[in-house]
């Protein structure tokens, strides 16, 4: 070998072993996402969870960690993310938190469906009787219904190795568990005070998925990813209360629009409100006579501007409102239903502002007209030229062909009497004046 290939030789050696001796880049961890259920369980809900759970099995995350505080909810939305939580290709790990949290009714459900089920110390679980919508179910309907949610709940525990027995009488009996007690009755597998605590709980546990493969979770040093609702959902997910008021607010505006014709201001963000709320409202289990009685009360105190009742219809307009509010969501779950007392405040609101609308519409069409040829009438003036049947007058500073009964001399003082086209009729000043002018 030549000096100079020796020399290439050496100087390649030299670049290479850094290169040999260099470690690998460690693979960045997996995350964890965690998805938030702090309201009622609803459609809109619903949609938000199943994307959570896409987005962590996209990302190829260690764990979707549902962290939930609800009352219940709508048993087809419950269903529905039961489905995604079992299809979920990342393991759910369902955790009632913060303390004082709970997952009652439709929750019950889902926390049991989780792969790792956990609660914080001091929340609760359970109450998930079936409650049907729109009344009290006869003995058949109920045991029908009562049959199908216990078959259910057997079903999730069963899949889970959750204890059966306690899972049922959570639904049949509608019990009620703390976090020591489900812990101590095998429905959940662990507790924990937040989601640090839990994740270092559950690093390196191994899982028996749905489908029988064991997992171990790697959960140590898993960033954290908080995974958000989307704009759209966020404007939707508004409970029943909220609706109503945007509801009253945006029929209000529209109102005011008609009584106002041309603002046009109030008519764009009445309908823009109305159209928000009705949207909100679909989601939510409707109760047709509820809307009917807000067309009714409505309707009634529109009626009031035309016909003088002396409030009769306004006060039945407000009472129809007020229980259209109230009967408008039905729901067994008390948070899903507009409150009592925003649907009579409500009513009231929205009848006192009508009203009051009224009377200002009233009041402007008693006003003599003061704007155009109508607004002469009964006007003084001064007579540039003899009136005999036609002359000159001047009235507001302007001259006018008049023409008067009797003759009027030139300087003298007019009122005008009437209009005809673009000629006044007048009088003197100190004729007597006809009825109904001022």
């Amino acid at each position: 070998m030549s000096k100079r290939g020796l020399a290439r030789w050496v100087a390649g050696l030299a670049l290479a072993l850094p290169a040999l001796g260099a470690a690998p880049a460690p693979a960045p961890a997996k995350p964890v996402v965690v998805i938030t259920l702090d309201d009622t369980v609803n459609t809109v809900s619903a949609e938000y969870i199943a994307r959570g759970l896409a987005y962590a099995a996209r990302h190829q995350a260690a764990a979707a960690v549902l962290e939930m505080n609800t009352p219940g909810g709508l048993d087809t939305a419950m269903r529905s993310i039961i489905q995604h939580i079992f299809a979920s290709p990342v393991p759910v790990i369902g955790f009632v938190a913060p303390s004082g949290s709970r997952a009652a009714s439709a929750g019950f459900y889902i926390l049991l469906s989780c792969d790792v089920a956990a609660m914080a110390p001091g929340t609760n679980t359970g109450a998930a009787h079936p409650v049907l919508l729109g009344g009290e179910p006869d003995k058949i309907e109920a045991a029908k219904m009562q049959s199908d949610a216990a078959a259910f709940i057997r079903s999730i525990a069963t899949q889970r190795h959750r204890n059966l027995k306690l899972a049922q009488q959570g639904v049949i009996q509608s019990e009620s568990f703390t976090d020591q007690e489900a812990l101590a009755g095998g429905l959940i597998d662990l507790t924990a005070p937040d989601l640090p605590h839990l994740l270092a709980a559950l690093n390196g546990r191994t899982i028996t998925r749905l489908n029988g493969r064991q997992q171990t979770l790697a959960l140590a040093g898993a960033p954290v990813e908080r995974y958000a609702m989307s704009l759209r959902e966020r404007i939707l997910d508004m409970n029943a209360t909220l609706a109503f008021v945007l509801l009253c607010l945006g029929g209000l505006l529209i109102y005011i629009e008609f009584t106002h014709p041309g603002a046009v201001l109030p008519g764009v963000a009445g309908v823009i409100l109305a159209v928000l709320s009705l949207f909100a409202l679909s989601l939510l289990p409707i109760d047709w006579a509820g809307a009917g009685l807000l067309f009714v009360g409505v309707a009634l105190l529109a009626l009031e501007a035309k016909f003088t009742t002396h409030g009769v219809l306004a006060l039945g307009g407000v009472t129809a409102i007020a229980l259209g509010g109230i009967l408008l969501v039905n729901s067994p779950v008390p948070q899903m239903r507009v409150q009592t007392g925003v649907a009579i405040g409500g009513g009231g609101g929205f009848g006192a502002v009508s009203l009051l609308l009224v009377e200002l519409v009233v009041r402007a069409r008693r006003h003599r007209v003061t704007t155009g040829a109508q607004g002469l009438v009964g006007e003084s003036g001064t007579a540039l030229t003899a009136l005999g049947l036609r002359g000159t007058v001047l009235v507001h500073g302007e001259r006018w062909a008049a023409r008067a009964a009797a003759p009027i001399a030139a300087g003298a003082a007019v009122r005008v009497r009437g209009v005809d086209g673009l000629t006044l009729e007048v009088a003197p000043e100190d004729a007597p004046r006809a009825a109904g002018e001022s």
